[in-house]
């Protein structure tokens, strides 16, 4: 896999300087909870080495300065060394009295005893018997999130010795790593738990053969680059290519064993986890109160509001192009919906490259128009990279964001946007309009400027606040964090639509903002798929179904796939996105519920505060809080708006 050359031969960025980031310093003195969640977050990096990469453990600590040439232990004895551990800290934990913490003190509380109580679940489940994905991503991930933080020795030369060194050690541990996994998943397929065959073909065996690529070819390929002529060079791409031909090799053969293991004959759906866990995942991992039932039956309210939305902003762009458009049915409305997009798809990028330009100049007119309205405080050194998605990652998403390392000064936040392939259909669908609402998501202000703010101030937000148990994203997931990280994304979206002086649409113009209202209105139609999906109220086509009539406006696209190409760009959209959501349980619904919860503490912000209250102000006390599910800051942001 080349990460370059996938759009062009160069990323493209919004010309800002990186904002500072800052290592969490220990604080002093200690007390007795801080001690044991400190110790806690450094085991807990120490047993996940990808998870520590992603977070730059090594900057955390020197008790963690090789842990990028190591990948978890997945055995069954270090995975009972593990448990033991958790259970130690749990135990240490119950012991204090969350009436003498702080009240920082008590949300790291919450969350530490959330984590354990997941990762012990996970474990008293055997998930490591059928999480493929997560076999296949950690490799693959580990290496390129090292990349991505090395040290920058200008013109392209990237890294030290010693941090090559690392990757080297991390891709000759790949053949074990992947031996254990073949035993692992030998086992669970002897007892019945087995992946969906759609992982298994996939995230197992395309992804192994896609990873045996890159190992064996693309990444010798990227170190000659970023080496340069240094002298260690030749020994270090010898041993690099030697390590990467071996990995690769142990790919190939963990593709086959997938095949042997799994026959392509089974296609029993196996996604679902079953109402009483994903009640479980709820109430646990996401602080929700309400049932499977009582979200579903939300999600269809919300799915309703939001076309309502459609409608009337698709109406108003019709009159402004001139477009002649019934909007009486709901079978004209939706009708007349999708013409208008299929109007404004006539404005579309020629390539992938131009594509990628668009979203970089769309990106510094957010950024201004956050300075203008006083949104927020933005430096004049912010930047915003935009950069091909990896092929590994590309078929899960459409676009995403990785942050930089919380811990370590080196690296930049990535906002990956996968290619059509130059595709003239998958290209319509990206048009000119469209570019906005998603620049907004991943971009200014949603996921690249909330993680950059964060980061920068980092010495006020703990530890524990930054783990991601399970997985950084996998089905191994938790997605405790994503409740308060895609949430706000999604509320930047719709902050950005909010009316101002002479901008009825705010950022947006009107098409523009017709895509934000369909950004929303998938984002309701995911409650319904998730939950749908998950606990057997719809089957996977059902989803598959719902979603093109729902967010792409085009019923019946399976039917027409095969014959229409743009009834088979919408529907391939559609299932790639069903599937990502059965892999990955509650991921879905948390960019909505997590908006909604943000607008709550908005408004009960706002009402403390009365005429004193200004918008930046509650979005810097809401970042300064770090990746915290939103129900668990309510207290503390409030005590701020009372207190100042």
């Amino acid at each position: 896999m080349h990460r370059r050359g996938l759009l062009r031969s160069a990323s493209a960025a919004i010309a800002f300087a990186v904002l500072p980031r800052l290592a969490c310093a220990e604080r002093a003195p200690k007390s007795d909870f801080a001690a044991v969640r400190d110790r806690y977050f450094l085991q807990a990096l120490k047993l996940n080495p990808v998870t520590a990469t992603y977070l730059g453990g090594d900057g955390y600590s020197p008790e963690l300065a090789d842990i990028n040439g190591r990948l978890r232990d997945y055995s069954p004895a270090a995975l009972t060394r593990e448990a033991a551990f958790y259970r130690e800290i749990m135990a240490a934990d119950q012991a204090i009295d969350p009436a003498a913490l702080s009240g920082q003190e008590r949300i790291d509380q919450q969350m530490l005893r959330a984590q354990i109580g997941y990762l012990l679940h996970q474990l008293e489940r055997r998930y490591q018997e059928r999480c493929l994905d997560t076999y296949m991503a950690e490799p693959f991930r580990g290496v390129d999130w090292q990349i991505q933080q090395m040290t920058d020795l200008g013109a392209g030369v990237l890294g030290t010795p010693a941090e090559w060194g690392l990757v080297v050690a991390r891709v000759r541990a790949i053949p074990a790593f992947l031996a254990t996994a073949r035993s692992n998943l030998a086992a669970g397929a002897a007892r019945g738990d087995r992946p969906d065959w759609r992982m298994v073909q996939r995230d197992g065996i395309d992804a192994a053969k896609s990873a045996a690529d890159y190992f064996r070819q693309a990444l010798p390929d990227q170190a000659v680059g970023y080496i340069g002529g240094r002298a260690f060079k030749a020994s270090l791409l010898a041993d690099l290519t030697a390590a990467g031909a071996t990995a690769a090799t142990a790919f190939e053969d963990f593709a086959a064993f997938l095949a042997r293991t799994y026959p392509s004959t089974d296609k029993t759906d196996r996604f679902a986890v079953g109402e009483p866990e994903y009640a479980w995942r709820l109430s646990h991992n996401l602080r929700q109160t309400r049932t499977p039932a009582e979200l579903f039956a939300y999600g269809h309210e919300q799915v309703a509001l939001y076309q309502g939305k459609v409608y009337a902003v698709a109406q108003e762009v019709a009159a402004a192009s001139g477009l002649a458009l019934p909007f009486g049915s709901v079978v004209e409305k939706n009708a007349s919906v999708r013409k208008v997009m299929e109007h404004l798809g006539q404005d579309s990028p020629k390539s992938d490259a131009e594509l990628l330009d668009w979203y970089v100049e769309t990106g510094r007119r957010a950024v201004q128009y956050g300075r203008d309205h006083k949104l927020f405080d933005v430096p004049q050194t912010y930047r915003l990279d935009v950069v091909p998605t990896p092929k590994v990652l590309s078929s899960a998403v459409d676009a995403a964001y990785y942050p930089a390392p919380t811990f370590k000064a080196s690296g930049v936040g990535r906002f990956y946007l996968t290619p059509t392939g130059d595709d003239p259909a998958a290209l319509r669908e990206n048009n000119r309009a469209s570019v906005a609402d998603t620049a907004v998501h991943e971009g200014f202000p949603g996921h690249d400027w909330h993680y950059k703010y964060m980061t920068a101030h980092a010495r006020e937000i703990s530890n524990v606040r930054w783990f991601t148990p399970g997985a950084v994203e996998d089905s191994s997931s938790m997605w405790e964090d994503s409740l308060p990280t895609e949430g706000w994304a999604l509320y930047a979206e719709e902050l950005m639509s909010e009316p101002a002086p002479g901008r009825p649409h705010g950022f947006y113009d009107a098409a523009e903002h017709l895509y934000e209202l369909q950004g929303q209105l998938l984002r309701a139609v995911r409650i319904v798929v998730d939950i749908g999906i998950h606990t057997g109220r719809m089957s996977y086509d059902d989803a598959v179904d719902y979603f093109n009539a729902n967010v792409d406006f085009v019923p019946g696209a399976r039917t027409r796939a095969a014959s229409d190409p743009a009834a088979r760009a919408v529907f391939d959209r559609a299932e790639k996105a069903i599937y990502r959501y059965s892999k990955w349980p509650t991921q879905a619904i948390t960019y909505n519920l997590g908006k909604a919860a943000i607008i709550a503490l908005r408004e009960e912000y706002k009402a403390a505060r009365g005429p004193a209250y200004q918008a930046k102000e509650f979005h810097e006390r809401y970042m300064r809080l770090g990746p915290v599910p939103p129900p668990l800051m309510r207290e503390e942001l409030l005590r701020h708006a009372t207190a100042s």
